[in-house]
């Protein structure tokens, strides 16, 4: 079977390695060439909504899924009476307007902070007379890694989050003082089956991922992710790789948002786990059984983001393991990651903590 792929960054090419190993190939749309997944995988290249590229790619593949929840929804439409297309359009369109997520935890009863909907200064200080200081000011799409939002903090801010995110549909959410971050990451096959990875425990700097480590021992907070994951698969029929973030506060889960497709805290799987969340959601799409989602120790995950270190000194660390995407260096943007795993959870975590240390202060 060929899989058709919407996007051809690192997640891409992360599903392409996985895949090989089972017989499958794989045909990559993404509107630039030289992506991650250009390297290891054919691809064609051009507009995400280009009819004829689309007619292409449903004629060449058995399924089409994608490695970027910012899709245009009319590529799919386009694809849909084409060929089979799994995550189902209905999550994904979900994932991409921050209204219709908050709404949907609302419905299936998924706890969540609170949020409104935001079209105009007036709506703005509405918002914030019934949420209250500190909220944060969101687009409701294409927002992603810290991106398109503004904190407010006083009255005044309001004004300033206005002119900097104004002009686009927004939504304002109270701001959690939450005690650290978690995500779970389950996948659904064809056929109803369920599973789920170990919770995960991340550390975001700048609005992005720096930090995963797993499992993370929490059996009552990974029971309530796991309830959360299944309502959400079964409400959208889900085939595929699901991921949701949630703030811990108090002791209990608050829903902040969904990825419908693999995610950056799930890399640690692919060493560290008996099947990758990559093979998994093949496996998913592809209608063949899921593997196994057990962890094989205790794993840390540190993305490698705007340079990348040393290849040399990275590699003299024992039982570390690199992942290069192949990218161009720049502020802020995403090029690697290592993985550690390790005996004991402690382990695994000062060396990742000693690893991230020297990776930001540039010592390796």
């Amino acid at each position: 079977m060929t899989v058709g792929v919407l996007g051809a960054g690192q997640l891409g090419r992360m599903l392409a390695l996985a895949g090989y190993p089972l017989g499958l190939d794989f045909l990559f749309l993404d509107r630039e060439p030289g992506t991650p997944a250009h390297q290891v995988a054919p691809a064609l290249c051009g507009s995400f909504t280009d009819a004829a590229l689309l007619a292409q790619l449903a004629a060449r593949c058995g399924v089409v899924t994608f490695d970027w929840e910012n899709v245009p929804a009319e590529a799919l439409d386009i694809l849909e009476p084409q060929v089979r297309i799994a995550p189902p359009r209905a999550a994904l369109a979900t994932a991409q307007d921050r209204l219709l997520e908050k709404q949907l935890f609302a419905q299936l009863g998924i706890a969540t902070n609170a949020s409104r909907a935001v079209d105009s200064p007036a709506d703005l200080q509405h918002a914030i007379r019934e949420i209250g200081l500190p909220g944060v000011l969101k687009t409701r799409r294409l927002g992603y890694d810290g991106k398109g939002q503004c904190a407010l903090r006083a009255p005044a801010d309001a004004a300033r989050a206005w002119r900097e995110l104004g002009g686009v549909p927004l939504l304002y959410e109270q701001h959690v003082a939450f005690d650290y971050e978690v995500s779970a990451i389950g996948v659904r096959g064809a056929d109803g089956a369920f599973a789920m990875y170990p919770l995960n425990r991340n550390l975001h700097r700048d609005g992005i991922l720096r930090l995963t480590l797993a499992p993370w021992k929490a059996p009552r907070l990974e029971a309530a992710a796991r309830r959360a994951l299944r309502r959400i698969m079964e409400h959208f029929d889900y085939v595929g790789v699901l991921a949701v973030e949630f703030f811990v506060r108090r002791g209990m889960l608050l829903a902040n948002e969904m990825a419908p497709r693999v995610h950056n805290s799930g890399h640690w799987t692919i060493e560290g786990a008996q099947t990758s969340q990559f093979e998994n959601h093949l496996r998913a799409v592809a209608g063949l059984p899921l593997g196994g989602t057990a962890a094989r120790g205790h794993c840390a995950m540190v993305n490698l983001i705007g340079r990348m270190p040393d290849r040399a000194a990275l590699l003299r660390q024992r039982g570390l393991h690199l992942h290069d995407y192949g990218k161009t260096a720049r502020p802020g943007r995403k090029l690697g990651h290592v993985t550690i795993v390790e005996t004991t959870a402690r382990k695994a975590e000062l060396r990742a903590l000693r690893l991230l240390r020297q990776v930001e202060s540039r010592k390796i």
